[in-house]
């Protein structure tokens, strides 16, 4: 079964400075049907004005997830961690404990277009870490390419919950496929473009929950997108 979740059916807030879409209930949005996927809790679309960010705050026991599609996303935590991330890095922080953190736009005159994952944890109460990790955008073309694990393998950033993240980028005509194995769901989240997953057409900003099929046939149309395959 493929439940899609349309790009123009998220929460939706214009800040000003921060122009954000909820794919899953966040925040001020609440949705009691959109409460996450399996393990994956939150997926947020988010705009930054030049200058612009989310001051200090805290988390714990969250698996968060940063991609950035365009422009540059400046990051500091309490666990003295900073630095930019651009298209083709994939951030990791495991807020475990407790960490407090900044993101603000790294650039005076672009926005930053990025997407935020929060992902609930195997465990709660381990210490907190930080990861990020270049990943250049050719190694994902016309593949799924792995950026995120429970083992880090093939260089991919370690979560710490029981979940692969793959990247992907299809031009027209070219096409992947992934098979699901028995008791794992996916989640696809296309960050722009068009697919076409086992026969429905996903654009830009749409996701789509798979529950129950052994193989998904992704063709691109001049597509970038985020799969994640769990349990």
């Amino acid at each position: 079964m493929i439940s899609i979740r349309r790009a123009d059916e998220r929460g939706h807030f214009d800040h000003g400075w921060l122009n954000t879409f909820h794919t899953f209930s966040f925040a001020d949005y609440h949705d009691p049907a959109h409460m996450g996927f399996r393990a994956l809790r939150v997926i947020n679309e988010d705009r930054v004005a030049p200058g612009q960010g989310f001051g200090a705050h805290r988390h714990r026991d969250m698996e968060i997830v940063s991609y950035v599609l365009e422009g540059a996303l400046a990051h500091q935590d309490s666990m003295g961690n900073s630095g930019v991330i651009r298209p083709g890095d994939v951030q990791r922080m495991s807020a475990g404990t407790g960490v407090q953190h900044s993101e603000f736009n790294a650039s005076k005159t672009e926005p930053v277009h990025f997407l935020q994952i929060w992902i609930l944890p195997e465990r709660n109460g381990t210490p907190p870490s930080y990861e990020q990790k270049t990943f250049p955008k050719e190694t994902a073309r016309g593949r799924l390419r792995l950026v995120g694990s429970p083992d880090g393998r093939d260089g991919s950033v370690t979560i710490g919950q029981d979940v692969e993240i793959y990247s992907g980028a299809l031009d027209s005509g070219e096409e992947v496929r992934h098979v699901v194995e028995p008791g794992r769901h996916a989640w696809l989240q296309v960050a722009r473009g068009d697919v076409d997953l086992n026969g429905n057409t996903l654009h830009a900003g749409d996701g789509a929950a798979v529950t129950g099929e052994r193989e998904l046939r992704i063709a691109g149309k001049g597509s970038e997108f985020l799969l994640f395959d769990l349990v």
